[in-house]
């Protein structure tokens, strides 16, 4: 079975192990023989997920040894959710204290969607900082961009975008903050490929690949048609997302103050029915969204008590309320995992 998956996915496989100071992590599905690039480009480009059979074979094989507070219940529940939804699905989550963590084919790549905007706004408050410009400097808004195919230049359309205000500034100018909160907050295309222009797609990547996350590939900006029919997509794995999120918690992605306005920013986000609506009400999420046809994404930071990185990456469900539906069940198992970690913690205290 596995041979025959390894022409799509890789051969997967269950690894266990233990590295003195880390944590034990449940990982299943990991990846460790990855086919071509561009196969797996080209897998990506048509939101194909595995068939049935590689699907199970990755979520059959599971680490034995759970971590700490994701316990083998859990991850059982998790496997089920997955399993009844049909979907192709990527989990990673990790507490911020590094204690506890689930990985669930944490290095299947994945179209990127909207997610890749988390990178490039980490790369506009390095380059910021650096000094190469200032997030109030105004750009000029003028709707043409060029194809990575061919160089020919191409439009956005509004009515394709999930923003319009941006479309509004034609021929004005906005300053690179006004565009990184669009980007980020209402996931304006428009805005995303004005700043990626700016920046420079090789030095976005080579950003993330210092974060980390080198499982994030950028190649070019939002609604490139002849790109998109070649299979030059931007595309991600869940491990990726986690190491830049975790970064941004942590102050390092750019340094501390930076990540703050950054969190700030994603906190804003107005896409709230996945990770969010896992939740109780009142938690604080700072998070991107990402979706495209067959594909609903969502990477995130959860201020909980115990507070944790969580990227949910699915594909293969034609209706995005399911896809959204199945992320906010996932997060609200593993949610209240923790909480049942810490009130049986607290009893064991008493």
């Amino acid at each position: 079975m596995l041979q025959r998956c390894s022409a799509i996915i890789g051969a997967v496989t269950a690894v266990v192990f233990s590295v003195p100071g880390q944590p034990v992590s449940a990982e299943i599905g990991a990846t460790v023989a990855k086919p071509s690039r561009a196969a797996r480009l080209a897998l990506a480009a048509r939101s194909v997920r595995p068939s049935p059979a590689c699907t199970l074979a990755g979520y059959g094989q599971t680490r034995r040894n759970a971590a700490r507070g994701v316990g083998r219940g859990t991850r059982a529940d998790i496997e089920a959710l997955i399993k009844k939804s049909g979907a192709d699905v990527a989990v990673a989550f990790r507490t911020l204290d590094g204690r506890d963590e689930l990985l669930i084919q944490p290095d299947v790549e994945y179209h990127a969607a909207s997610t890749m905007k988390i990178p490039v706004l980490i790369e506009l408050f390095r380059q910021a900082r650096e000094g190469a410009l200032r997030l109030d400097d105004q750009i000029p808004v003028v709707n043409e961009f060029h194809s990575i195919a061919d160089g020919s230049p191409y439009k956005l359309d509004a009515g394709g975008d999930s923003d319009a205000d941006v479309y509004k500034r034609i021929g004005g100018r906005m300053s690179y903050r006004e565009l990184a909160d669009a980007m980020i907050t209402v996931s304006s295309n428009f805005a995303t490929n004005l700043v990626i222009e700016r920046l420079g797609a090789k030095n976005i990547q080579r950003t993330a690949d210092a974060l980390g996350a080198t499982g994030m590939h950028v190649l070019r900006g939002v609604e490139d048609d002849k790109a998109f029919e070649k299979g030059l997509n931007n595309t991600t794995t869940a491990r990726a997302l986690l190491a830049l999120m975790e970064a941004l918690a942590q102050g390092r992605a750019v340094d501390k103050a930076s990540s703050g306005e950054m969190i700030a920013i994603l906190k804003r986000q107005t896409f709230n029915d996945r990770i969010p609506a896992g939740l109780p009400p009142g938690i604080a999420v700072a998070h991107k969204t990402g979706e495209i046809t067959r594909i609903q994404h969502d990477a995130a930071i959860v201020y909980a008590d115990r507070p944790f990185a969580l990227v949910v990456l699915v594909r293969g469900l034609q209706d995005p309320e399911r896809g959204s539906a199945l992320t906010a069940d996932i997060t609200r198992a593993l949610y209240r995992t923790l909480v049942e970690a810490a009130g049986k913690a607290s009893r064991q205290g008493r």
